[in-house]
């Protein structure tokens, strides 16, 4: 541990709690188990220390941007603004869920994580040159769990104080309970300079391009158009072992187009590099064209291990029409997943069943062994099917007869007081119609939900689809002004305080908060709790499990889909690393290769001859 004055020390002693425990330093932390990368590694596997630096990269972007602080509510944040900040610490694309130093030189814990203490790199600083302060530090997390968006107060909720305690070292006291995770996404927070913005307003948005300590810097914008960032050539952080072999591209520019068919065409004209392609339509059917077959885009399904998450038709249970957890289930009868994956998405995707697919987190089968401890104090306050059945959305063939489905699902809209009148749904007591609004920020799933309103339609539910620009969509989402949306959660391999505000009970009503769905369930809100507190990944595993079959069987969303594998479009000009790690793509370990740049402007003005 660094010495600290008496005066310090004692300051420390004051308001720190004593944990018992001694402390480790170590130049990483992995949540359970331990590091892949002993100290003094030299860089990731997956990325290549002798990519060559330079060229320009040209990316996309659909909608529009009017701030470059996407730390707020308020404002739509440009795409790529991340690339001017650093972290403490730098995860791994290859383990669970691990974080090594990276504005941090350093993590001091005591084994049982009750408190976490960083020491910042020396040599970090700001564009300005400026260096990178525990005053910084500070100021970042008071202002962002208090004027940033809700996320940052439920995911680091558990943070009772953060104090200076030497010249380069700065401590966040937790409060009582176990939460493993905390040290671990404490490393995770963009560290912001509080002298920049001292003078400003942080609760507003603003296109003034702010100072940073990362590996690029705002070179040239059009407002809501493009954004065009420029390397570091001087950059403090290039030569760390978490940075080695990324950021390579000199410049990374992003075009702002209307939607993502307008985009599509742009790239297969020239008009940007690089695309992550998420449409199966487009994906089997629009880039059979003369560029791909000679060989000059690139079209390539890049494998991953990582867990898919929940994507999925998400009911605002605010209303009340979607509170009662029988009409929930019933819609999903008039979801035909089978019929989609043939006829609209090639056969490309798997249906997801549960919040944590393609990962050893998944609740399968009935519950068993720890999973069952954890949920047999919970008999009486949860679905009895938790116990006794596996959880499966609605099936068919494939031809398009949902007969049985809607059968299924009348039933129990009629369990639920909903009688049809006049070929309508309608409530017995109040007389009021069944009917929704699906709302979109794309017309690409337009095609999609069409087709589950037609079928819905013969159960005398009335249901209206409509696209909205990105602006509206995002006040709206934020507001909680929709029935139906398509939303969902990302997920990782190690789940933890970030399910508070996906569904925790306190999110649900916090405007900008991820529990779109409005859940307020204390059985999740303790289940959570046990996530969080999980004291190995044996445990974590048993927790999130749980977890995971009361979402099932709440019926909360209507399940989508998942592919195993990232679909990735690119102008033949880019080398990449050897080995993909289970996160799956990392394109921010790829790089310009001069050759292949070269022979690409030669057989395009080539064909244009």
């Amino acid at each position: 541990m660094r010495l600290l004055t008496v005066a310090v020390f004692t300051a420390v002693l004051s308001i720190a709690p004593v944990s018992g425990f001694s402390a480790e330093t170590s130049h990483g932390l992995a949540m359970h188990g331990d590091l892949k990368y002993p100290a003094g590694f030299k860089n990731f596997e997956y990325t290549n220390p002798a990519a060559p630096k330079g060229g320009t990269v040209r990316l996309n972007a659909v909608g529009t941007f009017d701030s470059f602080n996407s730390f707020i509510v308020k404002g739509n944040g440009a795409a790529g603004v991340g690339f001017i900040y650093d972290n403490l610490m730098h995860g791994s694309a290859d383990e669970a869920f691990s974080q090594y130093g990276q504005l941090a030189e350093s993590i001091e814990v005591p084994k049982d994580r009750s408190w976490a203490a960083f020491t910042l790199r020396a040599e970090a600083k700001w564009h300005d040159g400026k260096p990178v302060s525990v005053a910084d530090v500070i100021w970042t997390f008071n202002t962002l769990t208090t004027k940033g968006t809700p996320f940052y107060r439920f995911y680091y909720g558990n943070v009772a104080d953060v104090v200076q305690t030497g010249p380069r070292t700065v401590r966040f006291n937790f409060k009582p309970g176990e939460n493993r995770e905390l040290p671990l996404i404490l490393g995770q927070l963009t560290i912001l300079p509080k002298h920049y913005w001292q003078n400003r307003d942080f609760t507003k948005t603003t296109l003034e391009p702010p100072l940073g300590s990362g590996p690029y810097k705002i070179e040239s914008f059009e407002a809501g158009r493009s954004i065009t960032y420029t390397r570091i050539k001087d950059w403090w952080g290039e030569n760390i072992p978490v940075n080695r072999g990324q950021y390579n591209f000199d410049t990374i520019r992003y075009d702002y187009y209307r939607d993502s068919t307008v985009a599509l065409l742009a790239f297969k004209g020239g008009e940007y590099d690089y695309r992550a392609e998420n449409s199966s339509k487009a994906w089997a059917t629009a880039y059979k064209t003369p560029n791909v077959e000679k060989g000059l885009i690139r079209k390539v399904e890049i494998n991953h291990n990582r867990s898919s998450g929940m994507q999925a038709f998400v009911m605002n249970t605010r209303r009340d029409l979607f509170k009662d957890r029988r009409v929930r289930k019933a819609l999903a009868y008039g979801f035909d997943f089978e019929w989609s994956n043939k006829n609209l998405f090639y056969g490309q995707y798997s249906r997801t069943r549960s919040y944590f697919d393609n990962s050893e987190l998944a609740a399968t089968g009935v519950p068993e062994g720890d999973e069952l401890k954890l949920l047999e104090p919970y008999r009486g306050r949860i679905p009895d099917e938790v116990f006794s059945q596996s959880y499966n959305p609605p099936k068919n063939d494939g031809s398009g007869n949902v007969r049985r489905n809607l059968r299924s699902g009348g039933r129990l809209l009629t369990e639920a007081g909903w009688r049809i009148k006049d070929n309508k749904r309608v409530h017995e007591k109040t007389g009021k119609p069944l009917e929704f609004e699906v709302l979109l920020v794309s017309p690409l799933f337009e095609r999609i939900v069409l087709p589950f309103a037609k079928n819905l339609e013969k159960l005398g539910v009335a249901v209206r689809v409509r696209t909205v620009d990105p602006s509206q969509y995002r006040r709206r989402i934020d507001t909680f002004d929709f029935d139906v949306i398509v939303g969902g959660a990302g997920q990782s391999l190690s789940p933890g305080n970030e399910q508070r505000s996906y569904w925790g009970s306190t999110a649900a009503d916090i405007e900008g908060g991820r529990n779109t769905i409005g859940i307020k369930d204390p059985v999740i809100d303790e289940l959570i709790e046990k996530v969080i507190a999980a004291p190995d990944r044996k445990a974590l595993v048993a927790s999130v499990k749980a977890l995971d079959r009361v979402l099932q069987w709440g019926h909360w969303v209507i399940p989508h889909w998942h592919a195993k594998y990232d679909r990735v479009a690119y102008w033949d000009k880019f080398g990449r690393p050897r080995i993909t790690p289970i996160q799956g793509n990392q394109f921010l370990a790829w790089w310009v290769d001069p050759k292949k740049e070269e022979a690409l402007k030669s057989n395009i003005a080539s064909a244009i001859q």
